[in-house]
């Protein structure tokens, strides 16, 4: 696979990324996690005081273990769901659309029972592009090369 070029919305540099275990389950699990959109890391970087966008290029390793979802899918909601409930998983790189504020409720509602999964699937309309990358282990970050970060202005 060719360099593709991944942002990460922050409120600081990060040269060197780590994978950090935070208060909250993610949509992918615990990692490290990077968008090809620019305008998705800009929106993630604007949630702080002082906005940064980290720029890296990524070259990934084909020894790595792998799962991407090309599109929502059944298998894509399962395993958010098992990630929010904090079952692990063994890949490397897990590559997605990425469950929004707005498709998180969704599935809060779903696992709750209140509404069912078709019903989830019928409200569960992006308005805008979303995808993330997460590298969910020490070995898949040696796959970023950091190139910049970027001040964003709210």
């Amino acid at each position: 696979m060719g360099k593709m070029t991944v942002y990460h919305g922050s409120y600081t540099t990060i040269n060197y990324p780590r994978i950090i275990k935070g208060k909250n389950t993610k949509d992918f699990g615990i990692g490290f996690y990077c968008t090809v959109i620019r305008e998705q890391a800009e929106r993630w970087a604007k949630r702080y005081d002082s906005p940064i966008v980290n720029t890296y290029t990524v070259r990934i390793y084909p020894d790595l273990k792998i799962l991407e979802f090309k599109e929502m899918t059944e298998e894509w909601l399962d395993f958010i769901i098992n990630c929010r409930h904090g079952i692990s998983h063994d890949y490397d790189i897990v590559i997605g659309a990425m469950a929004n504020d707005q498709i998180y409720n969704y599935i809060a509602d779903y696992i709750d029972g209140i509404i069912t999964r078709e019903q989830f699937w019928s409200l569960a309309k992006f308005k805008y592009p979303t995808h993330q990358i997460n590298f969910a282990t020490d070995k898949s970050l040696k796959c970023l090369t950091f190139v910049s970060a970027t001040e964003v202005f709210k």
